[in-house]
């Protein structure tokens, strides 16, 4: 299937995009024409959480403690090839230059007649200012060593600390295309005998949608969101200037917690269960008010 948004359609070219995005490389247009594949493509929507949480992942594990040995080994590495640069640069003759042959001037004269004549590009830098700026493929090594066991213990932790870290990144993620999307929601109603239908004759489930208009949060309408390849209801309220999804995951046999703050990113999100639905609100609003608006919809969806 191609395209006319402008972006690769290889499995490759695009999953790179999506890396782009993820770190922030792309401008306004490229990002949401990438932000719009992904949420067209379950696959992709998957690959964007997948790199989202090992991102999420990376960002939480504590910094290595380097001693000073092993900075001072690095170092080393790195003067030792620069070093050997330099005594391999002054054995060879400069270019434009004659080797001194037998019957020549030599001496203090000739030498500052051979400096006069130099042009300013033939003037050889000085070691210390060359070895400032060097680059030693020796310290990069070491760096991206250290870079690969960093991102593969990432992987590990991802794997094995259970689908919630994923799907609160994709979550996250969600949330964030919804924004940049031209309207966060599918069906638009504040009634919720309207958005409930919806959801429920295009996935087969809904989860209540209370209006808490007069406590401020007013219901705005509903989006079908793919989280791994599932499609799961999402409830859009706003509060002031603030926009708040609600994520409801069907359970089977499920038991009720409470709710439990998941923040990061600049996003405020809080996740809980009733038993029958997993809950995942997330907005951009301050934590307080997210949490006011937790109680209430618990207390509404009763």
């Amino acid at each position: 299937m191609t395209h006319d948004d402008g972006l690769p359609d290889d499995p490759e070219g695009i999953r790179l995009m999506i890396h782009a995005l993820v770190d922030g490389e792309l401008d306004a247009a490229a990002a949401l024409a990438v932000e719009r594949r992904i949420a067209a493509d379950p696959r992709l929507a998957a690959e964007h959480a997948r790199i989202v949480a090992l991102r999420g992942a990376v960002s939480r594990l504590p910094r290595p403690e380097v001693s000073d040995a092993f900075l001072a080994r690095i170092a080393a590495i790195g003067m030792a090839d620069t070093e050997r640069r330099d005594d391999a640069e002054a054995t060879e003759p400069q270019r434009g230059t004659p080797s001194a042959l037998p019957g020549l001037i030599t001496g203090a004269g000739a030498g500052q007649r051979r400096e006069a004549g130099t042009r300013p590009s033939q003037a050889r830098t000085s070691p210390r200012a060359r070895r400032f700026g060097s680059f030693d493929w020796r310290a990069m090594a070491a760096s991206i060593m250290i870079s690969a066991v960093l991102a593969s213990g990432a992987t590990q932790w991802v794997m094995f600390n259970g689908a919630e870290d994923g799907f609160a990144a994709a979550v996250a993620s969600g949330h964030r295309r919804s924004l940049l999307a031209a309207s966060p929601i599918d069906i638009v109603s504040s009634d919720r005998h309207t958005v409930k239908p919806w959801l429920d004759a295009r996935i087969g489930v809904s989860p209540p949608a209370p209006d808490l208009a007069q406590d401020g949060f007013a219901l705005i309408g509903g989006r079908v969101e793919v989280i791994s390849g599932r499609p799961v209801p999402a409830l859009v309220y706003r509060h002031r200037e603030h926009l708040i999804t609600l994520v409801a995951e069907p359970q089977q046999g499920g038991k009720a917690t409470q709710p439990a703050d998941l923040s990061s990113g600049g996003f405020s999100m809080v996740h809980w269960s009733d038993g029958a639905f997993s809950y995942w609100a997330i907005s951009d609003m301050e934590r307080p008010e997210l949490d006011d608006f937790v109680a209430r919809f618990r207390k509404a969806a009763v």
